[in-house]
């Protein structure tokens, strides 16, 4: 090998050392933070979660998910009917025309919140996120309640922590709704 090769040959390697040496560039961040949350999205859309988590508005197709109200929960304001007949609850599930609240032999249930406003995910971390998703905790708290049914978390048990962080950084992306959902009862 000549000197010229040598000398060359140190310059690359010099320069692959440096470069791998060097933190991400902000437009490097940004693209990966950028590729999570298209992933987030991705796995939002094919896990169902606009099936209950997003109000419905009627289209000549049928309900379609609110763009307005995206992931946003039971909305506050409306009013459930009331079912005369309880004991249709012991061998059956009812839900209303959006898929945001369910009653069964469980009680009733209400879709929640997952905009990034304080009504919703606003004020949780990462880690309260895959405990909810992974071990059913409300709220991701340990002395919490169990989420209850149609919320299918025990699916969810063995969701990837890339999974949940690119699901959570696509709910923190997408616009907040003020909108403070009703506990379960």
């Amino acid at each position: 090998m000549t000197k010229s090769n040598l000398t060359v040959l140190l310059f690359f390697a010099i320069c692959l050392w440096r470069c791998a040496e060097q933190p991400p560039t902000n437009a490097t961040a940004d693209a990966q933070n950028s590729h999570s949350i298209e992933r987030g999205k991705y796995l939002v859309e094919i896990m169902g979660c606009n099936d209950c988590h997003t109000p419905k508005i009627m289209t000549p197709q049928g309900p379609a998910p609110d763009p307005a109200r995206l992931l946003s929960g039971y909305p506050a304001a409306d009013t459930l009917p009331v079912i005369a007949d309880k004991n249709i609850l012991k061998d059956w599930a009812l839900f209303n025309m959006s898929l945001t609240v369910g009653v069964g032999p469980w009680g009733v249930t209400f879709a929640a919140n997952l905009t990034p406003d304080e009504s919703g995910l606003g004020n949780w971390s990462l880690e309260q996120f895959k405990k909810a998703l992974r071990e059913g905790k409300a709220k991701g708290l340990d002395g919490g309640r169990m989420l209850r049914p149609p919320m299918p978390w025990q699916n969810y048990k063995n969701l990837s922590d890339d999974d949940a962080a690119a699901i959570f950084a696509y709910l923190k992306s997408i616009p907040a709704v003020k909108n403070v959902v009703p506990a379960p009862y």
